[in-house]
Parts: structure tokens; C-alpha cells; sequence
């Protein structure tokens, strides 16, 4: 039996998000650290990233860093983490987040966010992994997303099937054992 051990967590990294998102982060790098659960990020310091990663460590979790080099001109990477990979390309952060991770998670976040979690959803429709990708529809964020991907299957942009690559969820305490069941299944 397949244990979950890696989640990459994909979510934004601006500073200016309500407190509740971030409360959201911290407590899921807590619940990652109390399962023993790797999290691979994108390895800045700020915004829902920052809080994710940071509650992790700060409860005795792993935390593996992927940070682009594009990226240190907008934000700082966090310090202190458990590995840091430091890439040329976002493209390379995202093959070394896939590689590296047993699942993907999309935290509320902005267009990086969507990038990462689409590019993942279309590796699997093109059958490069079976790996869970779960959407976390904090307080109802990603409500318009779930309409626009419901409307490109409907309209049969991408076969009906795609639909079941990805799993929009509403509840933290739900993200990890649907993974889990996913994994094992």
C-alpha cells in the first residue's frame, strides 16, 4: 500500500491576502507536519507560500523549496528550509515540483497558481501521471474556476474524463485523506 509522503502546494505568494487565506496555509503545514508529509512549494517567503512553509517547519515538518531564478527580482526566498533547489526557469520548477511530489494541491493564488495547477491537469490528461490533484475552494475562491472547467467539459473542449483528473474540495480536514484514498486506490 502506496503512503503519502510529498504534497506540492501551489498558492499565492502576495502579501496583500485576507488573514483568514493565510490562517488556511498555516494550519495545512501544521496538519502536514503532524502526518510526517513533505511539503514541496515554490520556495519564496511572502503571502500564502511563506505561511505554508513556515508553519510546517515551525511544527516539525519537511520542507523542500523550489525557487526559480526569475523570481528573486519580485520576491525573497524563505531561509531555514529543510532543501532549497534553486532553478534557472519556472518550467524547470515546475518539473522539479512534479517529480518530486505525490500529489498537488492549488491553494487560493493568482495566475502562477493557475499556470502550475493547469499545467499538472494537463499532464495528466495527456497521461504523464495519475497523481491527485486536489483544488481547495477556500471559502469559495475557486467557485468561478469550477464553473469554467464544468463549461470547457460541457462544451467538449477536453473529454469528459478530465473532469475526474481533478478534485474540488471545500474542506481542510478533507484534503488530506481524499489523497490519501486517492493514492492507495
Amino acid at each position: 500500500m502506496k503512503k503519502l509522503s510529498t504534497v506540492c502546494v501551489f498558492c499565492g505568494a502576495q502579501k496583500a491576502v485576507s488573514e483568514e487565506h493565510l490562517a488556511s496555509a498555516r494550519r495545512f503545514g501544521k496538519m502536514l507536519a503532524e502526518k510526517n508529509v513533505c511539503l514541496v512549494y515554490g520556495g519564496g517567503d511572502s503571502g500564502m507560500m511563506g505561511a505554508v512553509a513556515r508553519s510546517t517547519l515551525e511544527h516539525g515538518g519537511y520542507v523542500v523549496g523550489i525557487f526559480p531564478d526569475p523570481v528573486r527580482k519580485l520576491e525573497g526566498e524563505l531561509m531555514g528550509l529543510s532543501e532549497i533547489y534553486h532553478v534557472d526557469t519556472m518550467h524547470e520548477r515546475k518539473k522539479m515540483m512534479f517529480y518530486f511530489s505525490d500529489a498537488f494541491i492549488a491553494f487560493p493564488g493568482g495566475f502562477g497558481t493557475l499556470d502550475e495547477t493547469f499545467e499538472i491537469i494537463t499532464w495528466r490528461q495527456l497521461r504523464t501521471h495519475t497523481k491527485p490533484v486536489i483544488i481547495f475552494n477556500h471559502q469559495g475562491y475557486w467557485d468561478p474556476l469550477k464553473a469554467l472547467t464544468d463549461n470547457i467539459l460541457a462544451e467538449g473542449f477536453a473529454p469528459k474524463e478530465t473532469g475526474g483528473f481533478f478534485t474540488y474540495i471545500d474542506n481542510i480536514d478533507d484534503i488530506i485523506p481524499t489523497i490519501e484514498k486517492k493514492i492507495q486506490g
